[in-house]
C-alpha cells in the first residue's frame, strides 16, 4: 500500500515535471513566434512606423504649426514630383540597373515644357507630349548604350545626363525662361477637394506600376533580369529588350514629372533638377528595404520618399540650417544600400532555405542545374511563364553572390 501510494506520488511528480517542460517549451516557442513575427513586421513596415512615429513626435513638438492640412498639402504637393522621379528610377532599379540622368532630364523636360509654349507657341498639350517623346527618347537612348554598347548603367546615364546638363544651359543660356502659359496648363498642378493632383498622379501611376509589377509578366520578367539574368536569358527572356522597356519607362515617367513641375513654377531655369536625382535614390533604394525587403517595389518608394519629406520638414521646422536636406538625404543614401544589401542576402538565406527541406535536395538541385545562377536557375523553368513565377518568392534585384 505504501508502495503504491509511493508511486502514485513519483507518477504525479513526473507528470507534473513533464507539463512543466511543456508549458516551458510552449513558451520558448511564443517568443521565438513573436520574436520573428515582431523582427518581419519592422522590416515590412519600418519605414511606415518611422513615419508614423515621426509624424507624432513633431506634431507634440510643434503642436501648432506640424499637423495643420497646409503643411500637409505643403509635403504632398512638393514630394510627389520626387514620388514620380524615384518611381522611374525603380522602375530601372528593378532590373539591377541605375539611371543617373534622372535629375537632369526633369530639368530639361521641365525647361522645355515651357520653352515649347513660350518660344515656339505651342499649344500646351502639344508641348507636353513633345516633352514627354523626348523623355522617352532620352530613356531609349541610356538603354541602347547599356544594352547594345555593353556600357555601365553608371557611366552611360552619368554621360547622358551631363550631356542633358549641357542641353539645358544652352536652351536657356544660363538665364530663366519666363512668358505666359495658359491656367489650364498650370492646372494641371493644382488641388481637388484640397488633395494636391500630384498627390493624385502619384497613386494612379503607382497602383498601374503596382499591377505591373506583381501581376503582369513584364514586371516579373524584369525581377528575373535583375537576379539572374543569365538564367532568364536561359529561359527566353530578353534582357535587352526589358532593360530597354525600363529605361524608356523611367525617361517617359521623368518627363511627365518635369512638366507637373513646370505647371507649378511656370518658370524654367536650368538649376532646377539635379536636385532632384539624390532624392530619387534615396527612395528608389530605400524602398527596396521595406514593403518588400531586398526587392525594388512600388508603395516601398513612396513610403521611403514621404519619410525622408517628413523627417525635413519636421527639422525644418524646429529651426534647421536650409543645408540639413542634403545632409539627410546623403546620410540616408548611404544608409538605403546598406539596408538594401543586407535585406537581399536575408531574402536570399530565407529562399534557400525554404528549398533546402531535405538538407540535401537543394546542393543536388544546384549541382545538378550546372549554371551560373545555382539554386535559382535550378528552380526556373524553361518557359518564360514558369520563369516569372519566381522572383514571386525568391528574387532581388541585388546581387548576392557575395558572403552574406
Amino acid at each position: 500500500m505504501t508502495r503504491r501510494a509511493a508511486g502514485g506520488g513519483l507518477d504525479h511528480t513526473v507528470e507534473g515535471a513533464k507539463d512543466r517542460e511543456v508549458r516551458r517549451d510552449h513558451r520558448q516557442l511564443a517568443r521565438i513566434f513573436l520574436g520573428r513575427a515582431s523582427a518581419r513586421a519592422m522590416s515590412v513596415y519600418g519605414i511606415l512606423i518611422l513615419t508614423v512615429l515621426l509624424c507624432i513626435i513633431f506634431s507634440l513638438m510643434m503642436p501648432d504649426t506640424f499637423p495643420t492640412a497646409f503643411n500637409a498639402r505643403s509635403i504632398l504637393s512638393d514630394k510627389s514630383i520626387t514620388i514620380l522621379v524615384a518611381m522611374a528610377e525603380m522602375i530601372v532599379v528593378s532590373a539591377n540597373q541605375f539611371d543617373l540622368s534622372v535629375g537632369y532630364g526633369i530639368g530639361l523636360a521641365q525647361i522645355l515644357a515651357i520653352g515649347f509654349q513660350t518660344r515656339e507657341h505651342l499649344p500646351w498639350p502639344v508641348a507636353s507630349i513633345l516633352v514627354l517623346a523626348i523623355g522617352m527618347g532620352i530613356g531609349l537612348v541610356n538603354g541602347l548604350l547599356v544594352t547594345r554598347a555593353h556600357i555601365d548603367s553608371f557611366i552611360a546615364t552619368l554621360g547622358v545626363g551631363t550631356f542633358l546638363y549641357g542641353v539645358s544651359e544652352w536652351y536657356t543660356k544660363g538665364a530663366q525662361v519666363v512668358g505666359n502659359v495658359s491656367s489650364a496648363f498650370q492646372a494641371l498642378s493644382g488641388n481637388i477637394a484640397g488633395i494636391p493632383l500630384a498627390a493624385i498622379y502619384v497613386i494612379v501611376i503607382g497602383i498601374g506600376l503596382w499591377i505591373a509589377f506583381e501581376y503582369l509578366p513584364i514586371g516579373r520578367y524584369l525581377y528575373v533580369i535583375g537576379s539572374n539574368p543569365k538564367a532568364a536569358e536561359l529561359n527566353g527572356i530578353s534582357s535587352r529588350k526589358y532593360i530597354l522597356i525600363a529605361f524608356m519607362a523611367g525617361g517617359t515617367l521623368t518627363a511627365f514629372a518635369g512638366v507637373i513641375l513646370q505647371s507649378r513654377l511656370t518658370v524654367g531655369q536650368s538649376s532646377v533638377g539635379p536636385e532632384y536625382l539624390l532624392p530619387a535614390f534615396v527612395g528608389a533604394l530605400l524602398g527596396a528595404t521595406t514593403v518588400k525587403p531586398g526587392r525594388a517595389n512600388v508603395w516601398g518608394t513612396v513610403l521611403a520618399v514621404l519619410f525622408l519629406g517628413v523627417a525635413v520638414a519636421g527639422l525644418e521646422q524646429m529651426g534647421a540650417q536650409f543645408y540639413v536636406s542634403s545632409l539627410f538625404d546623403g546620410a540616408m543614401l548611404v544608409l538605403a544600400v546598406g539596408l538594401a544589401g543586407y535585406a537581399a542576402r536575408r531574402r536570399t538565406r530565407i529562399a534557400l532555405g525554404r528549398h533546402d527541406g531535405s538538407g540535401n535536395s537543394l546542393a543536388a538541385s544546384s549541382r545538378q542545374s550546372g549554371s551560373a545562377g545555382g539554386a535559382g536557375a535550378a528552380g526556373l523553368a524553361s518557359s518564360p511563364e514558369r520563369a516569372a513565377a519566381w522572383p514571386a518568392g525568391n528574387s532581388s534585384v541585388w546581387k548576392t553572390d557575395g558572403p552574406a
